[in-house]
Order: C-alpha cells, then structure tokens, then sequence
C-alpha cells in the first residue's frame, strides 16, 4: 500500500508551501516576508493554520513563535499533484502529459538531455 494521500494545496497554499519548502522550518513572519504578494500579514497567519488543520503543515508550539514546516516533501506533494492531473485531464496516459506539457513551452537543451537520460533509462528498466 503506498503513502496516504494528502489535501490538494490551493494555488495560496502552494506559495506558501514553496516557502517552507526552500527555507525550510519558518514562522509566519518569515513566510510573509517571503512571499511577494501574499497579502497580508494576518491573512498568511490565517491560512498557515488553515493548513495545520487540513494537515499540510505541522506546527512547532515549543517556542513563543510558532515555527511551521511542510509536512510532505516538495517531490512527494509534485508527484501526486500530477498523477491526479494524468487520471482527470489525461485518461491515465503520462505520456500524453509529458507531450502536452513539452509542446506547450520550449524546453532547454538541458532538461531534454535530463528526458532523454530518463527515457533512456525507463526503456532499460524490465
């Protein structure tokens, strides 16, 4: 049986998530301070405890600020965000994702060497 599924994050929650996710274990301050148009402060504060009540976040009470930290990983989050969007708008088909999505904005020469290093390897795989 795989992991449990998580809430799907708003496109707010997912700034946010961003955040804690590339400083690490922050407060509310902190979170604001580093988003560029999060509103304001009180409405950060509101939904940062929004999500600790759906479970995106976990709450550290020890210290008189408040620290939050995501509480899935950035690829964990990634991967079932996408594999809902294959099953919703893709009929299940990935490779019909990775098509739509690479016809829709030039890719680097760089990240296609990545996909071709992946395919490469998936074609390897038994």
């Amino acid at each position: 049986m795989g992991e449990p599924k998580l809430p799907k994050p708003t496109e707010s929650e997912l700034g946010i998530l961003r955040v804690l996710w590339a400083r690490g274990p922050s407060t509310v301050r902190e979170v604001h301070e580093a988003l560029a148009d999060g509103g304001g402060y009180t409405t950060v504060l509101k939904l940062m405890q929004i999500m600790t009540d759906k479970g995106l976040v976990v709450r550290d009470e020890s210290q008189r600020a408040h620290v939050y930290s995501a509480r899935a990983s950035e690829q964990r989050t990634q991967r079932q965000l996408v594999t809902d969007l294959v099953e919703r708008a893709f009929g299940g088909s990935p490779a019909r994702l990775a098509m739509q999505a690479l016809s829709t904005k030039r890719t680097s020469p760089e990240e296609l060497a990545e996909l071709r290093k992946l395919l490469d390897a998936m074609e390897g795989e038994p």
